[in-house]
């Protein structure tokens, strides 16, 4: 035993026979060496009046020093070339060495060298426990990380706090929610349940979960918040689209003195994209530039986002062309922000620039983008050019939402037979979406046969899905088939069904003013109706007749035209034609589609009032100038 330790006490430093250059490969043929006469100089440490606790020491500093630069380096074959030398100098593998080989072997993908090792370890501690748990974890291997944190809890062996968080992430990664509700069962009976990191990725799960309310409880009974629970709690209402109160939390952490990083910054520019606020969008972007972290490649992306989400274009393209460095996310985000403004032109310049400079690879989101551009901005031949192109190409796996993009280009284009014909021979089975495609351009179109086969799918797929009621309503209504509006209605009232209400909302200066179809809940609704009945009669001098097709209740044609007077997007136009600076345009945001009255309401409010409006609903954006709208009337 004490020749061993001689030997390795006369390498001096492992490290030196260990080459961790990243272009040669480590020089294993003099490590360790083959003679305790090696020429290199012995250490000054003088081995005759070592103890052996000492030695030990010292060479438990060795191996550690050693097995960390190996980790930091991902440099497996120096680690494997290290634990070859363990086992030859009889040095026990104890859980400490062996948790650092199995997070070396996993983050260079040597699971079955991670596996050996973490089975032949004498004594499992929750160290090593917990590095293979993550290992697997981010490597993919939801199933096998699950089934090592059942073996662990079954060995006896007690989580700590990296434990718990790890295996909570496991949980959200794996999509299992409910396993992830037991893990904090088990945290509450432990000492950790107030620990930040087990605290963050526990709402983390819950929010990711769709489970906001528990999730902000987590947030709540923090004893201390650091940045990276409020960034979990922000995105998670973010992710939900409950961006309004993901802008209030975020004001109320701070008002409270909470520092943020760019991670919070890019979620919170993601809700107000969702609310399109310009103002607050404008005053973030400030913030972020005062807080120097607006070089950030996610941060600049979530910039272009929101601006052209919030309708301002050339601010989004002003940051994308400033970008040192473009990843395919800044790419499509600003192909996005064009294909949503039906602006097919701008889609294909820019798709063109990408190609030429030929830093990024497209992906399928960019391929989507554009497909879904060229259909916003009407260019169907094109459009169809393109996706054929895609497919003969390859490279790219082509998804449903692709397949949904040609539906949707042969149903505005006309051809819903051949777009029918499409989705039967196309390799995927048709989803929700598609479906919902081809029965809004039957709707469009008012083919009602081709509409009936659409909407039986779709509501065989998506029964409780109130959208697709109300679209099939709409192409009866289109056809003066009532008794068919009132069996889906019917229908819709069997099955519990309940339509999202319609709300639309104007921003002025930092003010959210929201308006809900049918209601008085803002201050200013008898104002407000008033301007609206005034407008109708203007416009109505002017040829515009109601689309009594819109109300899809069985009434009299004068109560259906008091209920068009009351929808949101008509209530938000009059309060910012009352409000709104003359010489800007009126923004209007609504949560579903614009309906066809308000549309062309919309449109001859525009020509006889001088007015430029700018409508975002739920599926694009509509420029609406001197009674011309932007999506040719096709949304």
């Amino acid at each position: 035993m004490l020749r061993r330790i001689t030997q390795f006490f006369h390498l001096r430093n492992i490290r030196s026979f260990v080459n961790f250059s990243t272009h040669q490969s480590p020089k294993l043929d003099s490590f360790p060496p083959n003679s305790p006469n090696s020429n290199i100089a012995a250490p000054s440490f003088n081995l005759n009046h070592a103890s052996s606790q000492e030695i030990y020491d010292r060479r438990f500093m060795e191996y550690d020093a050693l097995l960390r630069e190996c980790v930091s380096r991902n440099h497996v074959k120096a680690g494997q070339t290290t634990q070859s030398h363990m086992i030859k100098t009889s040095y026990v593998l104890r859980g400490y060495f062996g948790g650092r080989l199995i997070v070396l072997y996993l983050k260079c993908a040597y699971f079955d060298d991670a596996q050996k090792v973490f089975d032949e370890m004498p004594h499992r501690n929750v160290v090593s426990w917990t590095a293979m748990i993550s290992g697997y974890n981010k490597s993919g291997f939801y199933n096998e990380a699950l089934h090592l944190v059942v073996e662990m809890l079954r060995s006896g062996t007690n989580p700590n706090e990296f434990t718990f968080t790890t295996v909570v992430n496991l949980c959200t990664s794996a999509s299992q929610f409910e396993c992830g509700r037991q893990i904090h069962s088990l945290i509450v009976k432990s000492p950790f349940e107030s620990h930040i990191y087990v605290g963050s990725s526990l709402l983390d799960l819950y929010a990711k979960s769709g489970k906001i309310h528990d999730a902000r409880l987590v947030f709540e009974g923090l004893p201390e918040r650091d940045v990276v629970s409020c960034t979990a709690i922000v995105s998670g209402y973010a992710q939900l689209g409950l961006d309004q109160e993901a802008l209030d939390l975020f004001c109320q952490l701070q008002r409270e003195g909470m520092t943020f990083n760019y991670v919070t910054y890019a979620c919170v520019l993601t809700a107000l994209s969702g609310l399109a606020a310009f103002e607050h969008g404008r005053q973030m972007h400030g913030r972020v530039l005062r807080s120097h972290q607006s070089f950030y490649i996610a941060v600049e992306n979530s910039l272009i986002d929101m601006y052209s989400k919030c309708g301002y274009l050339v601010y989004a393209r002003r940051i994308f062309d400033a970008m040192c460095e473009r990843s395919v996310i800044s790419w499509n985000a600003m192909l996005g922000g064009y294909g949503r403004h039906g602006d097919g032109e701008a889609v294909v310049d820019l798709y063109c620039q990408m190609k030429e400079e030929n830093k990024v690879k497209a992906d399928g989101t960019t391929l989507l983008t554009v497909l879904s551009g060229f259909s916003h901005g009407g260019m169907e031949r094109i459009g169809l050019q393109f996706f054929d192109e895609a497919a003969s190409a390859g490279g790219v796996n082509l998804g449903i939402e692709h397949y949904g993009c040609v539906v949707d280009l042969l149903g505005r284009a006309g051809q819903l037979e051949r777009a029918l014909q499409f989705v039967k021979e196309m390799p995927l089975e048709p989803n929700a979406a598609i479906w919902g495609s081809l029965l809004g351009a039957c709707r469009a179109h008012r083919d009602f046969r081709v509409g009936k086969i659409a909407a039986d799918h779709l509501l065989e797929i998506e029964p409780e899905n109130a959208g697709n009621y109300v679209m099939l309503c709409n192409v009866y209504a289109l056809d003066g088939r009532w008794h068919e509006v009132r069996k889906v209605r019917l229908l819709m009232k069997d099955k519990a069904v309940v339509k999202e209400p319609g709300k639309s909302w104007i921003a002025l200066g930092q003010t959210l003013h929201t308006f809900y179809a049918g209601s008085q809940s803002h201050p200013n609704s008898e104002e407000v109706l008033y301007k609206v009945g005034e407008m109708s009669d203007r416009v109505k001098a002017a040829g515009y007749t109601p689309d009594l097709s819109s109300v899809l209740h069985d009434v009299d044609d004068e109560q259906k035209g008091r209920a068009l007077l009351g929808h949101c997007e008509k209530l938000a136009l009059a309060f910012g034609m009352m409000n709104a600076c003359e010489a800007k345009p009126i923004r209007i945001m609504k949560n579903l589609r614009i309906c066809v009255d308000c549309h062309s309401f919309a449109k001859f409010v525009s020509q006889v009032y001088r007015r430029e409006l700018i409508i975002r609903d739920k599926s694009r954006f509509h420029h609406i100038v001197n009674g011309k709208c932007s999506c040719s009337d096709y949304w």
